[in-house]
């Protein structure tokens, strides 16, 4: 499948030729741990054992690498899982992380309660400033860790500017790029090394699969991920591969329709008395509107707000919604509502990184926009 292709083509058919065995035009589930030789050390079209490589595995991972335009895709069993790797990979003890002080609770928790641990550094900076990420790095810095947009504050870094401050160091830099997903935003043509995924949301898409990934176009930084990637096992199983693949097939369509719906919402939310914040990268006051217009097809289906009234107010919005269900997790086609500071983000209380108490984080889905609306309406009050 040429790299030439539209996304939406690409979405489809990258990795998914039709079986050669059957004509089958998905590819399929091949639940297996372990495979026939031919002969000692002949391996049949490289494949061995499940955990080395798979071929629904292998799909996942092509495909992934077509979205991205990377060179090679690696699917894991959980984004967390994902970053992990990434993380043995490129570190050593005595080697330096910059972190963005808006990050995800899961993503903090790995550098500052398991990295830390193996003598890895980390210091904080405003990814949103290139200049604050310049003065972060130290002559130790590996690495500089982004999430545009971010976890839950959607902030905007500036992806190729960042890209040239971490180079210039010597340094990778490293993009999440979870809520944006390959279609409204690709990393690595705007400089970033290496983007991280959890698949389980808009990539996968319908809160039935958890799954992560890591691509990249740097062939020799490829191959040390895959050896880690097999050195360390944690990867995505058959089956889920081919939930992800499933998922991957609608995401065009299904993103147009998040950030259309969540649009509507930030328009809404943005002129109702009891709040007193948005934070959505599409409103044209968000401080890096230009930015977010400039490196993004759209401006996804992620939006945060504060309420008038403190924690206590926040809490009761989440607990009074109905069409909004009260999870955590994202990205899938039904709408979600959280409480950052007592969920997903409860790891970063007392840190840098700690959330505002009377923030509220939604996941919009793809239902009717004017449901949605009509339920924050009743659920605000």
């Amino acid at each position: 499948m040429s790299d030439q292709h539209s996304f939406e083509t690409l979405a489809i058919h990258a990795g998914q030729e039709a079986d050669p065995l059957t004509g089958a035009v998905v590819p399929p589930i091949y639940q297996v741990s372990t495979y026939k030789q031919d002969g000692v050390g002949g391996l049949r079209n490289g494949y061995e054992y499940s955990r080395s490589a798979n071929p629904t595995r292998t799909a996942l991972e092509e495909n992934l690498a077509a979205l991205e335009g990377g060179r090679r895709g690696l699917a894991f069993a959980s984004g967390l899982a994902a970053e992990d790797c990434l993380l043995r990979t490129l570190l050593s003890p005595g080697d330096h992380v910059v972190i963005p002080d808006d990050a995800y609770g899961g993503t903090f928790r790995l550098f500052a309660k398991v990295v830390s641990r193996w003598g890895v550094e980390w210091s904080v900076a405003n990814t949103s400033d290139p200049a604050a990420v310049r003065a972060a790095i130290t002559p130790r810095t590996k690495a500089v860790w982004v999430e545009t947009p971010s976890n839950p504050l959607l902030g905007i870094t500036d992806i190729a500017a960042v890209a040239g401050v971490a180079h210039e160091a010597g340094a990778k830099l490293v993009v999440d790029n979870t809520f944006a997903s390959p279609y409204l935003q690709q990393p690595l043509s705007l400089g970033a090394d290496v983007v991280v995924h959890s698949t389980t949301k808009y990539v996968g898409g319908h809160s039935d699969v958890v799954g992560g990934a890591l691509v990249t176009a740097d062939t020799t930084l490829a191959d040390e991920l895959a050896y880690h990637q097999n050195a360390m096992g944690a990867v995505a199983g058959p089956f889920d591969s081919w939930l992800t693949l499933r998922g991957i097939k609608t995401l065009a369509v299904r993103m147009d329709r998040h950030s259309a719906n969540a649009e509507r919402v930030a328009e809404m939310l943005a002129s109702h008395p009891k709040v007193t914040q948005v934070f959505y990268p599409g409103l044209p006051e968000h401080a890096l509107h230009e930015v977010a217009a400039k490196q993004m097809r759209a401006f996804g289906g992620m939006v945060s707000f504060r309420v008038a009234g403190g924690e206590e107010a926040a809490v009761e919005v989440c607990n009074r919604a109905r069409l909004f269900t009260l999870g955590e997790s994202l990205g899938g086609v039904e709408s979600l509502i959280e409480h950052p500071g007592r969920m997903t983000h409860a790891s970063t209380a007392g840190s840098p990184l700690e959330v505002p108490a009377d923030l509220v984080r939604l996941s919009v889905g793809i239902e009717s926009a004017d449901d949605l609306l009509a339920d924050l309406a009743q659920a605000l009050g």
